[in-house]
């Protein structure tokens, strides 16, 4: 079986590269590979896309940027290593403005990407998801509808497709500033690292 993984997810990470679906990401690669984490993982994490100067740049997703140095500071403050964990992304490369600035991706983007994070999904058959930002919830709902919201279920254990999903605010600076502090978001680790131990 452990091969048969390994070729799978090696097909999908393929075909991710090879994608054009997205006519305004087509110069940008796809952000999935051996670096996203063991596809023997238990425990998912899935962001909104990878930054420019962070994981369109390292190939390693939330690293190189600010918002990779919190991730890891929140997951160090739960005992959880890269090494225990698959990061992935609603969509897999890094939308950008005109003038090369980070965006949103678009629900065309986003569309276009929910197969792969279906089939990622499926692969790695985590037993915890937890998703990064309102971004990344949402994009769960193209796969099996749910009727959360980031405001109301952050930080909360839901069920969703039979596994454990547990929605967190985005660590990026602008969020931890306005939305999220630092407090608060230790507190909401807190949180994942009860929905591993229900969950292992």
């Amino acid at each position: 079986m452990k091969g048969s993984k390994q070729q799978l997810f090696q097909t999908l990470v393929d075909e991710a590269a090879n994608c054009t679906r997205c006519p305004a990401m087509c110069g940008r690669s796809a952000v999935l590979s051996k670096l996203n984490g063991s596809p023997h993982a238990r425990i998912m994490f899935i962001g909104e896309a990878p930054g420019r100067r962070g994981a369109d740049r390292t190939r390693v997703p939330f690293s190189g940027d600010q918002s990779g140095a919190n991730l890891d500071r929140f997951l160090d403050s739960i005992g959880l290593g890269r090494e225990q964990i698959f990061i992935t992304s609603a969509a897999l490369c890094n939308p950008r403005t005109d003038s090369g600035a980070n965006r949103k991706p678009t629900q065309k983007e986003l569309a276009n990407c929910s197969g792969f994070l279906r089939r990622t999904i499926e692969l790695i058959d985590p037993r915890v998801i937890v998703t990064l930002g309102s971004v990344a919830l949402e994009a769960l709902k193209r796969i099996q509808y749910h009727e959360l919201n980031l405001k109301e279920s952050a930080a909360r254990i839901h069920a969703w497709q039979d596994r454990v999903l547990v929605p967190i605010y985005h660590p990026s600076p602008q969020v931890l500033a306005s939305h999220r502090r630092e407090a608060e978001q230790l507190r909401d680790y807190q949180v994942v690292a009860e929905a591993v131990r229900m969950s292992l």
